[in-house]
């Protein structure tokens, strides 16, 4: 194993050096031969776009010939100038030692020699991706051209006469039969020996044809029965049979045809695209029973039922156009129609297709969301798909109507430009919306439980990738051409330069593999000193917890600097965008800057820790868990209080347990004058002294606290072994001494209050309104114990009671 990764590790190095030996023996004179025919063929106006795509063809081959030689000089002059840096600048009083002076003269030859072929790489591949740009732009030109081109009208009825007579002539050509299958008698002699093949080929080929997908429906339905609703795999696998019964019956029928020698070259020419045509035609229907069936756990674009019936209707009237208008441009081809019969024998076939897609946007415009009988709301996800399909409606609406017109004033090419390629994106569309149903019912098979249920992300992920790689499947069917996707493909594979660096897909997957690499290994680590090693040591669970998250944090730099380096990305490249970056960072991000530098003064000091109950900002409560930015407290109510590691530094936090459980409590007690203070003071250190809870060294203690207005203070004042049991010591005190008090006949004052009436006199002269304030204040006055009336005018006296 290790000699096998030492393998895999040289195996680059090999490539790079072999390209770089190569490189300076490269033979640039074919590619000046080609560059110089592709630039005269650019300056004819007369070339094809065949010679053209084989130029483009052969010139990608040597642009890929020459990216590869730029990118093998990259190590060697990388070395080089690590080399030249390494003997530093010269000293600028020229007291440098000549052997130096030499060796950097050496080396700054030998990096001039070397990137010399870099450098003529580098202009072959720009020439090379100049040439391939102009005929791109040439291309799409002409395409322009014949697409806005105007041909024959097909509604001049002058035009009528010769389409007619060149269908009837291809059809009359197609089923003629060869002379020689009857008149030849060895021909004769083989029909005849094949005549029972041939015979039972035809009737199972025309029963699976007539019955096939019959039988499928029917298997379907007996599946449905029997099967959990959501989980329509075995359904859905089965459903492909109305597809492959069918198109097998008609592959045995050709089959049996072509056995018996019966047709001619031409027949059989037609015959073999029958399949094909056929294909559509049985994908189509089962596609449009899948997409708008009367079943909703089936119908992957749930509308209203008789919308959906409606739109089969008009999805299998499309798929039928689409057969015919292929076997219409095969006819053409056999027989060389002129651009007039081909625009007559297509117009039928645009009109009825427009007319189908005109229906379905009407459909598609007004659809709702199932039927209005359904109960509860609807799925996000098919509500969103009902959006997408009114815009889409509003689309189909407009090329439905303007493909007829377009092709009944002689634009043709622009009618089929804008009507075929919308029925593909709704077959493409629908083809995306089956696959998801299918991975959803899937899911469900596998789990036990719907993508509803678990609330999965499986459906969302897996739509995101097929709506991916269905982009370049879209673009080829709007017109794109394959050496465009191939061109944003080496567009996207050559990268971008960042400084002195050249960053490609290859040395970002490079990155990302050997980064997630190491913060696994990270991860494991952390894990097993977290499980294994740690817990056999003496130190705390909050040290445990330090250890283990600065660990993460150190890996996680680690791989992120491994990752760089294996990637061959120059950090120094960087330093200009992070010193950019860094002004902004410094006024936009402080508050996160400075929480996580808190957070990792909090990992290393450890004033608090994981488990600890501790008060920040008059929030208690215990801690739960410290990372770098903030700390997740859980108060007593049980709920999460984030708090900002910036708050633990700058502001003042007490915390209750760290590194012990042991605390104090004390707990008030009064009692009323006159009560044998020595007494109170027994009882309460027997009641201190007996629970379970308080420690005895320290031992408890008794505290007088002094002489209030009305009562006589002390106060119980113990260590306990778990301080977090505070309040149930506290509380089991509290009843105890309620007891013992009741028990010794020693009273528990309450507040006694004096009330003084000023000008008393005053108010006896004025007996309403005495009376009033006394029937409103005063009685409340006749609520409260011991009141004294004062009834003298002066202030200063003292009360009479």
């Amino acid at each position: 194993m290790r000699a096998l990764f030492l393998c895999l590790l040289a195996l680059p190095l090999l490539i790079a050096g072999r390209v770089a030996a190569q490189d300076d023996s490269y033979d640039y004179r074919p590619w000046e031969e080609t560059a110089e025919r592709a630039e005269e063929a650019l300056l004819e106006e007369d070339v094809s776009d065949a010679t053209l795509n084989r130029l483009r063809a052969r010139i990608a081959e040597y642009r890929s010939q020459f990216g590869a030689l730029r990118d093998a000089e990259v190590a060697r002059t990388e070395t080089l100038r690590a080399q030249i840096d390494a003997l530093g600048a010269p000293p600028e009083d020229g007291t440098e030692r000549s052997e130096i002076s030499q060796r950097r003269e050496e080396l700054e030859a030998q990096l001039a020699e070397a990137r010399a072929p870099a450098v003529a790489a580098e202009e072959a591949f720009t020439r090379a991706d100049g040439l391939i740009g102009e005929i791109d732009r040439t291309i799409r030109e002409r395409q322009a051209q014949r697409l806005l081109s105007r041909g024959p009208p097909p509604v001049n009825p002058v035009n009528w006469p010769s389409a007619i007579d060149a269908l009837l002539t291809s059809l009359q050509l197609s089923f003629t039969v060869p002379d020689d299958g009857w008149i030849s008698p060895s021909e004769r002699d083989q029909l005849i020996s094949a005549l029972p093949a041939i015979i039972g080929l035809v009737a199972v080929g025309l029963l699976l044809l007539a019955r096939g997908a019959h039988w499928a429906d029917v298997g379907i339905r007996w599946l449905r029965k029997r099967t959990r609703k959501g989980t329509g795999v075995w359904r859905f696998l089965l459903s492909l049979g109305e597809i492959f019964l069918p198109l097998t019956g008609i592959l045995l029928v050709i089959t049996a045809v072509e056995t018996s020698g019966l047709v001619t070259e031409r027949t059989l020419q037609l015959l073999y695209g029958v399949p094909v045509w056929l294909a559509i035609l049985f994908y189509l229907r089962w596609l449009a029973e899948q997409t708008f069936s009367p079943d909703d756990d089936v119908a992957t674009l749930p509308i209203g039922r008789p919308r959906r019936r409606e739109a089969r209707y008009y999805f299998a009237g499309l798929a039928i156009v689409l057969v015919l208008r292929r076997l219409i441009v095969a006819l053409a081809e056999l027989d060389g129609y002129d651009q007039a019969a081909l625009a007559v024998l297509d117009f039928p076939l645009i009109v009825l297709s427009g007319l189908a897609l005109f229906r379905l946007g009407q459909i598609f415009r007004r659809a709702e969301a199932i039927d209005d009988s359904a109960d509860g709301p609807q799925p996000d996800g098919i509500l969103f798909r009902i959006r997408i399909v009114r815009v889409l409606g509003r689309a189909m609406l407009l090329i439905g109507l303007a493909a007829p017109i377009l092709s009944a004033a002689g634009y043709g090419n622009l009618a089929e430009y804008l009507l075929y390629p919308a029925v593909r994106t709704l077959v493409l569309g629908g083809t995306i919306l089956v696959v998801l149903r299918f991975t959803g019912d899937l899911y469900a098979l596998l789990t036990g439980r719907t993508v509803q249920e678990s609330n999965s992300l499986v459906p969302v992920a897996m739509g995101f990738f097929l709506t991916l790689a269905a982009l370049p499947i879209l673009a080829l069917v709007w017109g794109a051409r394959t050496t465009d996707l191939t061109e944003l493909w080496a567009v996207f594979t050559a990268g971008f330069t960042l400084g002195d660096t050249r960053i490609s897909p290859t040395n970002m997957l490079t990155f990302v593999m050997v980064f997630v690499i190491g913060y696994a290994l990270t991860r494991l680590l952390q894990g097993g000193l977290r499980s294994a090693v740690l817990p056999k040591t003496k130190i705390d669970l909050g040290g445990r917890n330090a250890i283990v998250s600065g660990l993460g944090y150190l890996g996680i730099l680690l791989a992120a600097l491994a990752a760089f380096a294996v990637a061959g990305i120059n950090l120094s490249s960087l330093a200009l965008v992070a010193g950019a970056l860094s002004v902004g960072i410094g006024f936009g991000l402080q508050n996160i800057v400075q929480n996580f530098v808190s957070g990792i003064i909090l990992l290393i000091e450890r004033p608090i820790g994981e488990g600890d109950w501790i008060e920040v900002n008059g929030t208690h409560g215990f801690v739960k868990a410290i990372s770098v930015r903030s700390t997740r407290i859980e108060t007593f109510d049980m709920f999460d209080v984030i708090v900002p590691n910036g708050d633990f530094i700058s502001g003042t936090v007490t915390n209750y347990t760290r590194g012990k459980t042991i605390g104090r409590l004390i707990v008030p007690i009064s009692v009323a004058y006159g009560t044998d203070t020595r007494k109170v003071e027994r009882i309460l250190m027997s009641i201190a002294r007996q629970h379970p809870l308080v420690l005895m060294n320290p031992e408890p203690f008794i505290y007088f606290a002094g002489y209030e207005n009305s009562a006589l203070n002390f106060e119980i004042r113990v260590f306990l072994v778990d301080i977090l049991e505070i309040l149930v010591v506290k509380t089991e005190m509290n009843h105890q001494i309620a007891e013992r008090f009741a028990a010794e006949d020693i009273e528990i004052p309450f507040p006694q209050r004096d009330v003084w009436f000023r000008n008393a006199e005053v108010l006896r002269g004025e007996e309403d309104i005495a009376h009033r304030s006394f029937a409103g204040e005063g009685q409340r006055v006749r609520d409260m114990p011991q009141v004294a009336r004062k009834r003298g005018p002066g202030a200063a006296g003292e009360p009479d009671g």
